[in-house]
């Protein structure tokens, strides 16, 4: 069979692809987030009517096994019963007030009680505006304008965040997005990951103008990247000697990989920290935490500005405070971890049968299902055609056994509380059956 997408076995989904067709004509692409036209595999992005537990269930009535779980933040699952009660009861009493309210102050409550070194947190509706103010933040305290990020690394879609590693070490910010002047990136300097060297060279040259370094701790954002621990003591050791912040963003990982994030989990403790996802339970919430001393320099207290009208509104603080407490109070950390592991175990040996190389990485809940030769990588690293040709063609062979993977070769899977023993089951057999097609 042709590794094609179009040479991939589809179904037809005459609803959905009706609803596309309607979409094409009000909505740029059809879609209102790239990774959603499946354009990296081909075919009609797939429209969803409802989700219960570990499972989709698309406008033509096929149900899917979830292992996108809305790019992360459903780690209870679909509708939770405590988070939607959570949710309706918030309703009951209005929808926003943009002014403060109870729920705020009891998850930034939840939130500094859980994660490394961190005393104050300002809510905000999404991952991007965590990192961008941050970013902000973190200029201000250091009266520095340069800001470091790693190659692989997405840290949303602010204008100086938008940068393509170019050739050499360390690059001067280069847009990888039209619309963006050069001059907003100028200051935002792209370094590989897993190398000590190029930090060291850069903060050599520049360490007296750097104000943060930012790194996903688990990069997550161009496939799975795992980082050794020594490389990630190296930025907490280099920043803290010329004087600069480092910046976990944790949108990703932060409640996901322990309660404390991956800051918990790799024993280091960053200067800021931004958190999205999990903490809004499936509703559009982000956050930035660090030291109090820091933390001061925002408005009202500093001069610092930042603001959001939506930001700590009821409703999103409900299911966030109603998924955190479900969280701890069944052990949930434990319980994603067993999970994984058992996953791990039913994968490898199938994916030792694939007629190409295909690895599993995996921490905690958290995995990629990675086409590269030679074993997964720990820096980015851009798949040959035939890979991308491959994944596109497994994806579909999935789809058709009713397990829905993201729909890009590059983003990684989530587990969730929902997804049982004869869920895992279920995709292991599903991923065997889909790879003996595409022998």
């Amino acid at each position: 069979m042709s590794h094609s997408p179009e040479g991939a076995a589809r179904r037809p989904h005459p609803r959905s692809q009706q609803l596309y067709e309607r979409a094409t004509r009000v909505i740029p692409g059809g879609v209102n987030s790239p990774v959603r036209a499946f354009r990296a595999v081909g075919g009609t992005p797939l429209f969803f009517t409802s989700g219960r537990g570990a499972y989709l269930t698309d406008a033509d009535g096929r149900s899917y096994l979830d292992l996108v779980c809305s790019w992360g933040p459903l780690i209870l699952g679909h509708a939770h019963p405590a988070v939607v009660e959570a949710i309706a009861q918030a309703c009951r009493q209005g929808t926003t007030f943009g002014a403060p309210c109870p729920g705020e102050v009891e998850l930034a409550e939840r939130v500094v009680a859980s994660y490394p070194g961190i005393e104050q947190v300002r809510l905000v509706s999404s991952g991007t505006e965590a990192v961008m103010s941050a970013i902000r933040l973190a200029r201000a305290f250091t009266g520095r304008d340069l800001i470091v990020k790693f190659s692989g690394c997405y840290h949303g879609h602010a204008d100086h965040l938008l940068v393509a590693a170019g050739s050499g070490l360390a690059t001067f910010g280069r847009p990888s997005s039209a619309g963006v002047p050069e001059a907003f990136t100028a200051c935002t300097r792209v370094l590989p990951l897993d190398d000590e060297a190029a930090v060291e060279e850069l903060f050599a040259r520049d360490g007296g103008r750097i104000a943060a370094v930012i790194i996903e701790p688990v990069p997550a954002n161009h496939g799975l990247l795992p980082q050794r621990r020594e490389f990630l003591e190296s930025l907490r050791a280099v920043t803290r000697r010329h004087g600069a912040l480092l910046i976990f963003d944790e949108v990703i990982s932060g409640f996901r990989l322990a309660r404390g994030g991956a800051a918990e989990r790799l024993g280091i403790v960053p200067d800021l920290a931004t958190f999205g996802k999990v903490i809004g339970g499936g509703m559009p919430v982000g956050a930035f935490a660090g030291p109090r001393e820091v933390m001061a320099r925002l408005a009202p207290d500093g001069d610092t500005y930042q603001a959001g009208t939506l930001s700590g509104n009821p409703v999103a603080m409900a299911s966030g405070i109603a998924t955190l407490d479900v969280l701890t109070g069944g052990n949930g950390w434990s319980t994603l971890e067993a999970l994984g592991a058992q996953l791990e175990g039913l994968l490898q040996p199938v994916l030792r049968e694939a007629p190409f190389p295909m690895h599993l990485v995996r921490v905690g809940s958290l995995f990629w299902l990675s086409m590269h030769e030679g074993g997964a990588p720990r820096s980015a690293a851009t798949l040959p055609q035939e890979a991308a040709g491959r994944f596109a063609a497994l994806f579909h062979a999935m789809l058709a056994e009713g397990v829905y993977l993201p729909p890009s070769a590059y983003e990684a899977c989530f587990l969730s509380l929902a997804h049982t023993a004869s869920d895992l089951e279920r995709f292991a057999q599903a991923l065997r059956h889909s790879l003996a097609t595409l022998r």
